[in-house]
């Protein structure tokens, strides 16, 4: 599926001319680029593949509450950093994370390609990167083939929330916590392979006219 206003074209541009040169620089240590973006966890069923000849009924949670978590991803040694809450995400979250990334004290150029939602491009954020001499990198509009960390909640989802039960928001909330706090050790080797830095691009994809 290619999103409907993605643009082959400006994604192709982007990955040549602004991140692959930011990531070759990262691979020689030199830069870290770390990818950012808000997964919003909700306390509801998610099915996975369930297949049976009678019928059968599964439990599901009665609330709809929502874990969020804004975490950045290192794009080269994978590790996560996060702000998390269960009200919602702001313009102040971004800033929050921000400073912890400042906090790693990398003494080398960081880069956070994120996308364009308002409250990342507010003046604000702006100058809090500016600040803290963390260069914010904006990926073309529909552009989520470009960001590394979907795969991550992709990976939490499938971990933690398909085919699976919570009776309490508690110990849904501390299954992600702990799935997330697992990337450098359980889950190192998954993650490995599946974040690597292969993008897929749609330039040469065939579109179907609707």
């Amino acid at each position: 599926m290619i999103p409907a206003k993605a643009d082959p074209d400006v994604q192709a541009a982007f990955l040549e001319e602004e991140l692959v040169p930011r990531l070759e620089e990262a691979k020689k240590g030199t830069r870290a680029v770390f990818f950012a973006d808000a997964a919003h966890f909700v306390w509801a069923a998610f099915l996975g593949y369930l297949w049976s000849v009678k019928r059968i009924f599964i439990k599901a949670p009665s609330g709809r509450k929502r874990f969020n978590v804004l975490g950045a991803i290192n794009a080269i040694t994978h590790e996560l950093v996060t702000v998390t809450n269960d009200a919602y995400i702001n313009a102040q979250s971004v800033c929050e994370l921000l400073q912890k990334l400042a906090a790693l004290n990398l003494k080398i150029p960081i880069s956070l390609v994120l996308d364009n939602a308002r409250y990342q491009k507010c003046e604000l954020v702006m100058a809090t990167a500016n600040a803290l001499k963390i260069e914010l990198l904006f990926l073309p509009a529909y552009s989520p083939n470009l960001n590394l960390i979907e795969r991550l909640w992709k990976f939490v989802k499938k971990k933690c929330l398909y085919s699976q039960y919570y009776s309490d928001f508690a110990s849904f909330k501390t299954e992600i916590e702990t799935c997330l706090s697992q990337t450098h050790s359980q889950h190192k080797s998954a993650l490995d392979s599946l974040l690597s830095l292969n993008f897929q691009t749609f330039k040469n994809a065939q579109i179907m006219a609707g």
